[in-house]
């Protein structure tokens, strides 16, 4: 099979061709040739308006809900999704049923998803049953193919636990992957507690809950000078406490979703069950603050938290919604509404993951794999049903203008284009 990418503005700062516009010939999934023209009847043709190509990007926190919970999404499903959202990577969590907590349960993951186009990353989980009670098998798993160690959307909540991981990890240099949830700090809470949650009569999360776990965990993190990566960041004191872990020199990496930068508190006016989510949106304050550390490259990478749910968990009452939505699909568009440098966004969404949690970084070279992104960060749109692949439905920027499109990703000698 033969693939030529013409006239693309290449984004990739580890490339000799970065910020040039080229063409590339793909034959059999390898890289053949990059040049000002290259002319090739013989091949399918990509040309575009606006075409820029990336090596492939990677998000770091997804659920795809196989085994267990297939009725929300599968790992072919959501890959689907993945590649429309130009993802050729992707770390999944552990909170699947059974849970992923041994070297089994990884090869299962391994196996059932080597022929698809994306590449998938499961992540270990720490404790069994991801229930922060007793520590896994993580040598097992990560000899099995576990990128990095966490209980997913369960926060590990006992430092004697997190303690043992953390020194656990350091003789296979992995990452601990934490979201910042003190469970104990209003447990029933259903959104940021402020002057907004009693106008909406509506039980409040105080920030408190994640700030006191991020600066608990760099506590640890400090005794073990272990890897820690926060996700879901979503306070302006958060980001705070970790710039300071990060002067002192601990090895703390953290990433935010796009919801987080793109809505607050006061867009729960209507009661919005999508926009029901953990850790919660927060003030606007807190929402301009978690951009302005991703301008300013507090934040690492960005990751989407995407969490399929059913219909039924989501259109019913705000109480009994479930926390969480899909992401992979809408997540350029939306951070790049905001994003006015091109190339640093590209870099945390493709350099700056692998770099974190150490998988093999792609070339955009002559005699390489292709492991692409093909996109248009100009173009306008507006974001329907009909984008998303993702079994669940469940997202909040149905109807909403994103800046950015997704043309598709060439990874594995396969072509996937919206």
């Amino acid at each position: 099979m033969k693939v030529l990418i013409k006239q693309a503005r290449i984004i990739c700062s580890s490339s000799t061709h970065h910020g040039t516009t080229k063409d590339i010939l793909i034959h059999n999934g390898i890289i053949e040739k990059i040049a000002e023209n290259i002319t090739d009847s013989t091949s399918q043709v990509i040309e575009l308006p606006h075409l820029h190509v990336s090596i492939g990007w990677m998000d770091s926190f997804a659920q795809f809900s196989d085994p267990g919970f297939e009725y929300r999404e599968t790992l072919k499903s959501g890959t689907h999704a993945a590649a429309a959202g130009g993802f050729t990577d992707v770390m999944i969590v552990p909170n699947t049923y059974p849970v992923i907590d041994n070297k089994t349960q990884i090869e299962y993951i391994q196996q059932k998803s080597s022929s698809l186009a994306v590449n998938i990353h499961p992540i270990g989980a720490i404790t069994k049953k991801t229930e922060g009670k007793e520590l896994t098998e993580m040598y097992d798993m990560f000899q099995s193919g576990a990128i990095a160690f966490s209980d997913g959307l369960n926060a590990v909540q006992s430092s004697p636990i997190l303690i043992k991981a953390l020194q656990y990890v350091l003789g296979n240099d992995t990452t601990i992957i934490q979201l910042p949830d003190d469970c104990s700090i209003a447990p029933n809470g259903l959104m940021n507690e402020s002057v907004t949650s009693t106008q909406l009569g509506l039980p409040g999360k105080p920030a408190i809950a994640e700030e006191l776990m991020i600066a608990r965990d760099i506590e640890l993190l400090r005794y073990t000078n272990s890897k820690l990566h926060i996700t879901g960041i979503s306070t302006k004191k958060s980001i705070d406490i970790i710039k300071q872990a990060k002067k002192e020199g601990l090895n703390v990496s953290c990433s935010c979703t796009p919801y987080h930068c793109l809505f607050n508190e006061e867009d729960l006016t209507e009661y919005d069950t999508h926009l029901k989510v953990n850790p919660p949106l927060r003030s606007k304050e807190d929402m301009i603050a978690i951009r302005k550390a991703l301008l300013d490259k507090t934040i690492d990478c960005i990751a989407s938290h995407h969490i399929p749910l059913h219909t039924d968990d989501k259109v019913c009452e705000f109480e009994y919604a479930k926390f969480g939505m899909i992401g992979l699909e809408s997540l350029f568009g939306g951070i790049n509404s905001f994003y006015e440098n091109i190339y640093e966004l590209i870099d945390q969404l493709s350099m700056n993951p692998r770099r974190i949690f150490k998988t093999v970084l792609p070339k955009i070279e002559e005699n390489v794999p292709a492991c692409l992104t093909l996109f248009d960060p100009i173009s306008t749109y507006t974001f329907e049903n009909k984008h998303i692949k993702s079994t669940s439905k469940n997202s909040p920027f149905i109807g909403k203008e994103l800046k950015g499109k997704v043309i598709g990703i060439i990874n594995k000698n396969k072509v996937i284009l919206n």
